[in-house]
């Protein structure tokens, strides 16, 4: 880094640090990380235990919210690899969305029916951990009409985390303070009807090879997550869908988009 980009990087920590902890602090941090390199749009959400992600911070238009926001926290959040990787207690740091996406990611249903309408072309994300199993996601987006993040802007953006982690666990406790969360709400009914999709009528076996195809996994991946053959995983789609009387993947999450739907779920902005 130049002498002149290095006083431009610790003026803008300085200048960010002055501002009131909170939303204003949030919103200097992604105007910060903006002069690092371009982003087209910021969003932070915290995930924690099955309570509906939280949507602390946001650059979005009121447009672009709906489908950003609103329609992610209604249930695709849990096809979300970022969200999986939260799940599995992923390491603080920067992480590519392709990272985590299973090998069928976009073939998957996840992301024809929901990820392809936000049009971006790359989301990196730094993972924050807030403590008792809370996890910060910080997504830095970029649109179809933007290059993928490089190699070098990845490693300059990376040395902002302890800036990042500072500034969102801030905000986080302020949140805390201001407007604690229930202990249970309607947010646990999402995952639930995610966890009980078919229980009726498929095997525990077959519930979890539903569960991973929604997710974007192919019968191979699939096969590869649960130690089986290849070979079996088809024949238990085969009983999948006859016992669900469909015959694609994209029925099945129909299935699953009508079941959330049908539950009357009122969700609070």
């Amino acid at each position: 880094m130049r002498p002149k980009e290095l006083k431009l990087w610790t003026t803008g920590v300085a200048h960010l640090l002055d501002l009131p902890a909170g939303h204003a602090r949030l919103a200097g941090l992604c105007h910060w990380l903006q002069h690092v390199c371009p982003v087209d749009h910021f969003v932070l959400f915290v995930y924690e235990g099955n309570h509906r992600p939280l949507a602390l911070f946001d650059t979005f238009s009121a447009d672009k919210r709906g489908v950003y926001v609103d329609d992610y926290q209604c249930g695709p959040y849990l096809l979300d690899p970022f969200y999986l990787a939260c799940t599995r207690g992923q390491a603080p740091g920067l992480w590519r969305l392709r990272q985590f996406a299973p090998d069928h990611f976009y073939l998957g249903e996840y992301y024809l029916t929901y990820y392809q309408q936000t049009g971006l072309a790359e989301e990196v994300a730094f993972f924050v951990d807030l403590g008792d199993g809370a996890i910060a996601v910080l997504s830095l987006m970029r649109s179809t009409a933007s290059c993928a993040f490089s190699r070098d802007e990845m490693q300059l953006i990376e040395c902002a985390q302890a800036v990042v982690e500072q500034v969102i666990n801030e905000a986080w406790r302020l949140r805390q303070i201001q407007q604690p969360r229930p202990a249970q709400d309607l947010d646990f009914k999402i995952r639930e009807v995610f966890d009980q999709f078919g229980a009726h009528i498929l095997t525990g076996r077959e519930q979890e090879i539903v569960q991973l195809l929604l997710r974007g996994h192919s019968s191979a991946s699939v096969a590869e997550q649960l130690s089986i053959s290849p070979g079996t995983v088809k024949i238990h789609r085969k009983n999948i869908y006859a016992k669900l009387g469909i015959g694609s993947q994209s029925e099945l999450l129909g299935l699953f988009i009508r079941d959330l739907t049908g539950q009357d779920l009122v969700i609070d902005a």
